[in-house]
């Protein structure tokens, strides 16, 4: 079914509506197969490893095949897939997941075509389901969801142990229609119930303005159409009165690494390295370095995060810090740095595995971690309910005295 799409490193997040090639990194990849036949299931001593006793897993098959009480046959293909899943739950990695073909070809359809959802971007933390960010512009965002936000229920269904992948599906459909989310936030005293209509989810590249001779560019995620805007918008500063810059890389969810990596090659010197990719066991390391023009090295630059900024908006920001002594403004980023590939299997489903993780240029693990800013400076709701943003505010008052 996928065997047309190349191996490519781009970051993956899953976003409600359009589970988009944004997050941490992928690699699409096909196996090879033969099938042996026992019992109806196929495949059973392809790729078995030796010294595992594989007698107790087909003990606890016969077992459920002959007590399990229900008047409908059982589905040997999804008890198939529900050990595969097991076995990566014992991972404990949120990232290394399992997708039937029918969670396969969303999937890759939502990669290649338009997206009906309420546009945010959601993950594990704590092994809770989280909000990392709402998208500008999008259903969720006008709803008031934040970064931060746990998810406990989607309808009545409650999200205790639910992969990305389920709750995607759960909150995904049509435009027009309703979905209800029960969410708990920091600060609250008990959860609130949202009700969002899904919609058509397009969302823009970046923004950029002048705010006095400061030029403000907001980046809302790393598209490919994101590398194309950040050149125009260079040539557009250039030639404007733009004494400083402030970066706003705040609930951008990340993009492709090749953008993240040619928007850093306009603030550092080329060959600089932006970001490095520690494989498997750490033996091996793969180094990402900034190819642009540099033609923006001679500004004085702040970057903005919060805690919705995750994977390339984190690879940018850590880059610019190590590389340049830039300093970071806000809170806390999600921490989202690790890189997965992609595994067809026989049957159209696949395989999410991580593969490696991502290094800031001087070595700082970003998986788990995230960066904290130097400057810390929250956005109240009292701020926000009178239109305030004073981790703006901090970041136009620092740059001006660089």
């Amino acid at each position: 079914m996928f065997s047309g799409l190349q191996k490519n490193t781009v970051f993956i997040v899953v976003i409600v509506g359009l589970v988009i090639s944004f997050g941490s990194g992928f690699y699409v990849g096909a196996g090879q197969s033969r099938v042996v036949y026992l019992e109806g299931i196929s495949g059973i001593d392809i790729g078995k490893p030796q010294g595992v006793d594989f007698s107790l897993f087909w003990d606890a098959w016969r077992i459920v095949q002959e007590k399990f009480a229900t008047k409908e046959p059982l589905n040997n293909q999804n008890m198939v897939y529900g050990a595969i899943s097991g076995m990566l739950g014992s991972l404990e990695d949120p990232y290394t997941t399992f997708m039937n073909p029918e969670d396969s070809q969303r999937f890759f359809d939502d990669l290649q075509g338009s997206f009906e959802g309420v546009g945010m971007e959601i993950g594990i933390r704590n092994k809770a389901l989280q909000v990392i960010s709402p998208l500008e512009g999008t259903p969720a965002k006008a709803a008031g969801v934040k970064a931060g936000d746990r998810i406990i229920k989607i309808g009545d269904i409650v999200t205790d142990g639910m992969s990305v992948e389920k709750a995607v599906s759960l909150i995904r459909g049509p435009k027009g229609t309703e979905v209800k989310l029960t969410l708990f936030r920091e600060g609250w005293d008990e959860t609130k119930e949202m009700s969002i209509v899904r919609d058509v989810i397009v969302i823009p590249s970046l923004e950029w303005k002048l705010k006095g001779d400061v030029a403000y560019i907001k980046l809302f995620q790393f598209s490919e159409k994101a590398g194309r805007d950040f050149r125009k918008a260079v040539q557009d500063i250039l030639a404007s009165n733009a004494k400083s810059i402030v970066l706003d890389v705040r609930n951008n969810p990340g993009g492709f690494l090749d953008v993240a990596v040619d928007i850093t090659g306009w603030f550092v010197e080329r060959g600089s390295t932006v970001v490095t990719e520690e494989l498997k066991d750490a033996s091996e390391q793969r180094v990402h370095q900034a190819r642009g023009t540099a033609g923006l090295l001679s500004y004085p630059l702040v970057v903005l995060i919060n805690e919705g900024s995750a994977s390339a908006s984190e690879i940018v920001a850590g880059a610019l810090r190590d590389n340049r002594g830039i300093l970071l403004i806000g809170q806390q980023s999600f921490g989202k740095g690790s890189v997965q590939e992609i595994e067809n299997l026989r049957d159209d489903s696949s395989l999410k595995v991580t593969v490696a993780k991502w290094l800031t240029p001087k070595g700082n693990v970003i998986q788990g971690v995230g960066l904290k800013p130097d400057i810390e400076i929250e956005n109240t709701p009292e701020d926000e309910e009178k239109g305030i943003d004073a981790q703006l505010d901090k970041a136009l008052e620092v740059v001006k005295d660089l």
